[in-house]
């Protein structure tokens, strides 16, 4: 008898990709292929569509909300046992699972945490700040540059107002107070390397910092452990008024879509990819950025990586969720749009700060979960 086939999509950065076939080729009991997509097809493509191609779906937990909506993933403790699930909620950095976690359920599994943190070049910053307060004196000696493009925008605005205290709710994106001194902040912050930046995604960002192309520190980019070992350093997001740091969850899960004929060889194969060992040793040795506390706290893990881990994991420990109900997604390109032209023509707070909030309840159902 046959091993059954099954389809899987992912993104097509070597983090994404490369320690997810490499796996599948050494998987017990089934035939697994991995196709690839860009980084912007998580925004640009729905995932009811997505799920009817495929039985699993790599996504990122913006999506959790609509993917509900369509009623086209399976969740996960139809998939797991409640003890299992508890393990993984335990033993991941941050809110990895929970930012899966939507109308009582669980929509993915966290292979792959991230966050965004600090980017330098270490040949032009020696000792990165900690604190925002210390970002617009350092633009005047150093390239610094916000991550604008695509959907960055939104959440580099939602982090900095975490880091200054402010929460959306489900009836407001932002406390207008705090959102003012972001932006003023994210404004003074919008000079010639921001705008030189201002079309570059989060790789193309640290391909630059890499290569000293006019990029020396980016305060809020999400991190990617495969730069950490060529000249880019990294470190915690900034701290704001407390103490506190701002950021803005990434990362990536895997879900099972409706289409999938899940079977044990399938939920075994999910089951190696979340065990301790996998995530300490294959996944690192695979490109890949593991999702596990003890991943992020192994010393060789660190040591072959610059540090990377060590040094952004309280970042990741504290990394809030971004908004997650059916049309969360419009709402984010459109906001990030409308807060993107803001700052590089440098408008003034309050009309920018309205319309976010009016493009907030546009796109935000009455009474949903945020």
């Amino acid at each position: 008898m046959s091993a059954p086939v099954y389809r899987g999509l992912t993104w097509d950065h070597p983090r994404g990709y490369n320690a997810l076939a490499a796996a599948a080729v050494q998987a017990e009991g089934l035939s697994l292929h991995w196709d690839k997509h860009p980084l912007e097809g998580f925004e640009s493509h729905p995932i009811a569509d997505l799920c009817a191609r495929y039985d699993l779906v790599v996504l990122d937990h913006p999506h959790v909300g609509e993917a509900v909506a369509a009623d086209c993933l399976v969740p996960v403790e139809a998939l797991f046992a409640a003890d299992e699930i508890a393990g993984w909620q335990a033993a991941v950095a941050g809110p990895s699972l929970a930012s899966y976690e939507y109308a009582g359920k669980h929509w993915a599994l966290p292979l792959d945490a991230a966050t965004q943190v600090m980017a330098y070049r270490r040949a032009r910053v020696d000792t990165p700040p900690t604190a925002w307060v210390e970002l617009p004196a350092l633009s005047q000696r150093r390239a610094v540059a916000l991550s604008l493009a695509g959907p960055h925008a939104i959440l580099s605005f939602q982090s900095v107002c975490g880091a200054f205290g402010a929460g959306r709710s489900r009836e407001l994106f932002m406390d207008r107070t705090i959102g003012r001194e972001a932006y003023a902040l994210m404004l003074a912050l919008t000079g010639d390397a921001t705008v030189r930046a201002q079309a570059l995604n989060p790789i193309a960002m640290l391909g630059a910092i890499e290569r000293g192309e006019g990029i020396d520190l980016c305060p809020l980019i999400y991190g990617y452990v495969n730069y950490a070992t060529r000249g880019v350093g990294f470190a915690d997001a900034p701290r704001g008024s407390g103490g506190r740091i701002g950021s803005t969850l990434g990362g990536t899960g895997i879900g099972v879509s409706k289409r999938c004929d899940v079977t044990p060889a399938l939920l075994d194969h999910l089951r190696w990819l979340m065990s301790e060992p996998t995530q300490r040793t294959f996944i690192p040795q695979h490109d890949g950025q593991p999702a596990l506390r003890a991943a992020w706290q192994d010393a060789a893990v660190n040591a072959a990586t610059g540090n990377f881990f060590a040094a952004t994991l309280a970042t990741v420990e504290q990394a809030l969720l971004r908004p997650r109900h059916d049309g969360a997604i419009a709402f984010q390109t459109a906001a990030s749009a409308r807060l993107r032209a803001a700052l590089l023509a440098g408008e003034a707070a309050d009309p920018v700060l309205d319309d976010l909030e009016t493009l907030y309840r546009a796109h935000h159902p009455a009474g949903a979960e945020t």
